[in-house]
């Protein structure tokens, strides 16, 4: 019998909401899995207020094509959402909100890790994950996933993993992420950093009227010592290679911040502890991103005319890492990724890599955070919109709060 295959395209263009966006990847890394949760995001257009932009969010569409085989039928164009609602049983037995109760998956075998990915041919691509010691490839089956052998894979003269033949078909590896050996995706700013800075340090938040509760941003670390900091715009290892932060400091909003610390003492029972990226961010910071980002790529970052839920104290970008030795835990992507891998539903990767950021994503909505629908580290808190616009620097904020 012949197998047809179904394809969905994935050609509209849509939108992340993040103050760091700016670089288009190709879609990276996994198949289709649900947490019990819905898939990856709605496409109706809302008018919502996504990260504090306050602005018309353009839902996400990946622009490469899922490739879905299915027993003797004739190829059929399917929603996205459909499939994923088909499948995502399948693929992850367990909520997200049950996650406390789902035993921890042991570690991919190392031999099947570089096979793990996405593997395109003619704009069809097929996504490899791993789930129990084993790789699968999105079916549209009776049976599900379709189990794919390690002997369909092919490798170069490198002994780098380069193809999958599958179907008859041969499908090229397509790059993952950052370059092998880095953690961070680049982008090249319009201008020099230093002169948007200069200009953004000038200029002043928009104006906001309400009532809003009194700024009193805490630092995390001097509320619970035991939150690690890895505060990549304090440091050259962001998107636009620049340090746009003083110091290596996180602030939140005491309400979020002390949230935040509850979260931190659950995760303990089960050994692991924060690791923060960025929380409180300067109105200047945002502008900086926005200038700095080129034309066709605005829709990544935040709108400083309407300012972020950072600049309010109560987002955090945040991820795991592990007690015992200190070391963050892997994630189905890195931080701060323009791609596909970044969505909190998004369901490839290893069955370890999700359990973790179901994990986080469980503990963290268990005291008052919403996941970004884009990101899996972005967590917003119930009440970000009763703090108003901060522009305050690092160093002056010990000022505000006496």
């Amino acid at each position: 019998m012949t197998t047809a295959c179904t394809k969905y395209d994935r050609s509209a263009k849509g939108g992340l909401d993040h103050s760091a966006k700016g670089a288009e990847y190709e879609s990276q890394g996994q198949v289709p899995t649900l947490s019990g949760r819905r898939p990856w995001i709605s496409y109706e257009k809302r008018d919502v207020a996504l990260k504090g932009r306050n602005t018309l969010f353009r839902p996400f569409r990946p622009r490469s094509t899922f490739l879905f085989c299915n027993q003797g039928r004739r190829a059929s164009r399917l929603p996205l959402a459909f499939i994923f609602r088909a499948f995502g049983a399948v693929l992850l037995l367990a909520t997200v909100v049950a996650v406390a109760q789902t035993p921890k998956p042991s570690p991919a075998p190392l031999e099947l890790r570089p096979l793990i990915g996405e593997y395109a041919s003619n704009n069809e691509t097929v996504i490899v994950l791993e789930k129990d010691g084993k790789l699968y490839a999105l079916t549209k089956g009776a049976a599900g996933p379709t189990e794919v052998p390690e002997t369909a894979f092919y490798r170069d003269r490198n002994g780098k993993v380069s193809h999958l033949k599958l179907n008859s078909s041969i499908y090229e590896r397509k790059p993952l992420g950052p370059e092998e050996g880095a953690t961070q995706l680049k982008v090249k700013p319009v201008r020099p950093v230093k002169t948007l800075l200069k200009e953004a340090l000038a200029a002043q938040p928009p104006n906001e009227t309400g009532d809003f509760l009194a700024t009193d941003l805490v630092e995390l670390r001097k509320l619970d010592p035991t939150i690690k900091l890895d505060v990549r715009y304090a440091t050259t290892n962001n998107l636009f290679d620049a340090v746009f932060y003083s110091q290596a400091r996180a602030f939140l909003q005491r309400a979020p911040a002390e949230a935040l610390a509850r979260v931190n003492r659950r995760l303990k029972t089960r050994g692991y502890g924060l690791l923060v990226h960025d929380g409180y961010r300067p109105w200047y910071v945002t502008k900086v991103f926005w200038d700095a980002t080129p034309q066709d790529k605005k829709i990544f970052v935040a709108d400083p005319s309407k300012g972020s839920r950072h600049n309010r104290g109560a987002a955090v970008d945040l991820s795991l890492y592990d007690l015992k030795s200190g070391k963050p835990i892997e994630m189905v992507s890195t931080y701060d990724e323009t791609t596909d891998r970044a969505y909190p539903n998004y369901p490839g990767g290893t069955s370890l890599q999700r359990w973790h950021r179901d994990l986080l994503r469980s503990a963290m909505e268990a005291e008052g955070f919403t996941v970004y629908e884009a990101e899996w580290w972005h967590f917003d808190y119930k009440d970000w919109q009763r703090y108003r616009i901060g522009n305050i620097p690092f160093e002056k904020i010990g000022n505000i709060n006496n």
